[in-house]
């Protein structure tokens, strides 16, 4: 389908980005890699009146070690994530994950940043941040504030970002030497995962096991507590409310969850 007209504004800076979400207020959408939200246009699920391409904004294309933490620049491309040498040491469960999103097209265009502000429970990006305990930078007309990953995503395609803010950084602590696994299962190669698992330090985010994305907290109190690896993934679809599809329902949803659960935290050791 075509969409709705819209009114186009192209900028190079975030200064830029934020004046003009500014001015146009709600009706505007920002447009990154576009994976997310061209879709939605399309199917006239998402009609903006302006859109606010943030395309060329090299200044939110970067991947440093901060401190502890490592900073990701919130148009950091998958392709260039997955590659990175810092994330690499000090964040491979992120690397790994951007590798397995779509295809080699999906990766050269999709933006870690654009991910995370689409607020899918069926992505895989969100579930990584969230065990990867990460915090998400946004930056405003009243300055800049610091959101928890556990706060971040509020309900399906639901943030706390107001509408002249922009998410501009996702930080997290550095996992050096931590151990790590992610496991998903999708009918085929490049699908929606029916569900996913990330799992890094004793933390375990799920893909596509409620209306948003969640961690498996029940697991995760198990494990702290000293229960084996078996008897904590059991736990792992406590607490969620998976959608019930014909292709697969909540139930299945459930037990791949279990399945999968075991499988990234025997990766991880």
């Amino acid at each position: 389908m075509i969409p709705a007209e819209f009114r186009y504004a192209r900028v190079s800076t975030v200064d830029e980005a934020l004046a003009r979400l500014t001015e146009f207020g709600d009706e505007a959408k920002v447009l990154a890699g576009g994976h997310s939200l061209l879709p939605l246009m399309k199917l006239r699920l998402a009609a903006p009146e302006y859109l606010v391409d943030i395309g060329p904004v090299e200044e939110l294309r970067y991947v440093r070690l901060d401190g502890d933490d490592v900073a990701i620049g919130a148009l950091s491309r998958y392709s260039d994530l997955t590659r990175d040498p810092v994330l690499l040491e000090h964040a491979p469960l992120l690397a790994r994950v951007s590798g397995e999103v779509g295809d080699r097209q999906v990766r050269h265009r999709g933006t870690i940043g654009g991910s995370l502000v689409h607020a899918d429970s069926a992505a895989d990006l969100p579930a990584a941040v969230l065990a990867s305990d990460a915090v998400l930078v946004a930056r405003g007309p009243a300055g800049e504030r610091r959101i928890p990953a556990a706060e971040f995503f509020l309900g399906p395609f639901t943030t706390p970002l107001e509408p002249d803010e922009l998410l501009t950084e996702v930080r997290l602590p550095a996992q050096t030497g931590l151990g790590w696994g992610f496991e998903k299962f999708t009918r085929r190669a490049i699908d929606w995962a029916m569900v996913g698992v990330a799992v890094v330090g004793g933390r375990v985010g799920l893909v596509n096991m409620g209306g948003v994305p969640l961690r498996a907290t029940a697991t995760e109190e198990a494990l702290a507590s000293g229960a084996s690896i078996a008897e904590a993934a059991a736990l792992a679809a406590e607490g969620t409310n998976p959608p019930d599809e014909p292709h697969a329902t909540a139930e299945y949803r459930r037990h791949l969850a279990r399945v999968l659960t075991r499988r990234a935290l025997t990766q991880a050791g």
